[in-house]
């Protein structure tokens, strides 16, 4: 990518509030946040962003894709699973993570994945507890306010937002199928970020 391609790309990113934070900083996230804006929210630094999603792309790579699960208890960010499932062929678990499904063998829906890719530390923290205690590593989306003590990669980015969510996915997935030989740096996924994003009631009304 040329450095004119690269500037064009950060700057639809920007657009899309992929680096707004919280008012809230822990020491986990210091590291990848730049400054405050006006309004007190935490800024991430969009190359660290950038940076972090290419590595999590690679790391994704190492790992037949039916074996990872890549969850979310976050309405927002359920499109956005479906559609890098889709292109990728991880698997999803949606809405609440059950007890037991990383822990216990006797469970009928116990799974042994060997990567967990979740959206957000706390909202999902089911997940993070139970891939932990099994030993398979994580990958997660954490904003400002996040504890990440237990994620073994971390991909710095606004988790709360629609368009943020659908971003993260889109980018991650694009990376994911350029590493695996699926499409080159020129070529981008049938997908804009668009349909990577969690549409509501809402929308669909201010659309007719």
């Amino acid at each position: 990518m040329s450095n004119n391609e690269t500037l064009i790309l950060k700057k639809k990113l920007l657009a899309t509030g992929i680096r707004i934070g919280t008012q809230v900083k822990t020491k986990f996230m210091k590291q990848f946040i730049t400054k405050a804006n006006p309004e007190g929210l935490y800024m991430l630094n969009i190359n660290l962003i950038l940076e972090r999603i290419q590595i999590g792309a690679k790391f994704i790579n190492r790992i037949n894709a039916e074996e990872i699960i890549v969850c979310s208890g976050k309405e927002y960010a359920v499109t956005p699973i479906e559609k890098f499932c889709e292109l990728t062929g991880a698997k999803k678990i949606l809405g609440r993570f059950m007890p037991g499904t990383l822990t216990n063998p006797s469970l009928p829906y116990y799974i042994e994945p060997k990567l967990v890719l979740i959206s957000d530390p706390q909202i999902d923290s089911q997940a993070v507890k139970e891939a932990t205690n099994a030993g398979i590593p994580i990958i997660g989306v954490a904003n400002t306010d996040n504890v990440t003590s237990n994620l073994d990669l971390i991909i710095p980015a606004n988790n709360k937002g629609r368009k943020s969510l659908a971003t993260i996915y889109w980018l991650l997935a694009q990376e994911v199928l350029i590493n695996a030989g699926k499409l080159s740096h020129n070529e981008k996924i049938r997908y804009e970020i668009d349909d990577f994003e969690t549409k509501t009631v809402g929308d669909d009304a201010n659309q007719v």
